[in-house]
């Protein structure tokens, strides 16, 4: 992959969320000190802060897409919040260093990731389940920036270990169905689960 590619595929994302986020700030972070820099050359995050108190600051990842793509297509990921927390930058270069290590680590819709920890504060979700973005209209989901190159925009939706386990069981459109049921707030660490 050329550095070309990647700033460009950068600039596209930056660009993005630009016109899905109007008016709102958006800061480019380095992702946490680990061994993401390794797997992932030049990882960042685009944290988006919220219009106004209590809206949801959104961590999106820049660099997947150039470490992983084939044929121009790749996957960035984002991660909503209740607020600004360094585990929320964590989370993302987590997720990011794993989707960009071995081809069987590819993750996509309906994959489910272990944090190894409350996502937040003491909260019973422990695990993220890779989602289409819902809380955004359609065409969040694909960022263009020529005829050949994109990037699939998949939401870190934090679940916990029951919801997991029926999602397994149960597959991932009666777990989405109960969410939809439940109207849950995805971003509070402490909903009860649905099952």
């Amino acid at each position: 992959m050329s550095v070309d590619a990647a700033l460009a595929a950068r600039a596209a994302l930056r660009e993005h969320l630009r016109r899905h986020f109007p008016g709102q700030v958006i800061d480019e972070l380095p992702g946490v000190e680990g061994p993401i820099e390794e797997r992932v050359p030049g990882f960042r995050v685009f944290r988006v802060r919220p219009n106004s108190p209590g809206g949801w600051w959104v961590y999106v990842t820049s660099g997947c897409w150039a470490a992983t793509q084939q044929d121009g297509h790749g996957t960035e990921f984002f991660l909503a919040a209740p607020r600004d927390e360094w585990v929320n930058l964590e989370s993302v270069s987590m997720n990011a260093y794993y989707h960009c290590g071995p081809n069987h680590h590819r993750l996509d819709v309906g994959h489910t990731v272990p944090i190894g920890r409350p996502w937040l504060d003491d909260s019973r979700c422990d695990h993220y389940l890779i989602s289409l973005p819902y809380p955004y209209c359609p065409d969040f989901e694909v960022c263009a920036w020529d005829e050949t190159a994109h990037a699939q925009i998949l939401w870190l939706l934090p679940i916990t270990k029951a919801e997991k386990d029926y999602r397994r069981e149960q597959g991932l459109e009666e777990l989405e169905t109960l969410f939809d049921e439940r109207a849950i707030n995805p971003v509070d660490p402490h909903r009860a689960s649905v099952v």
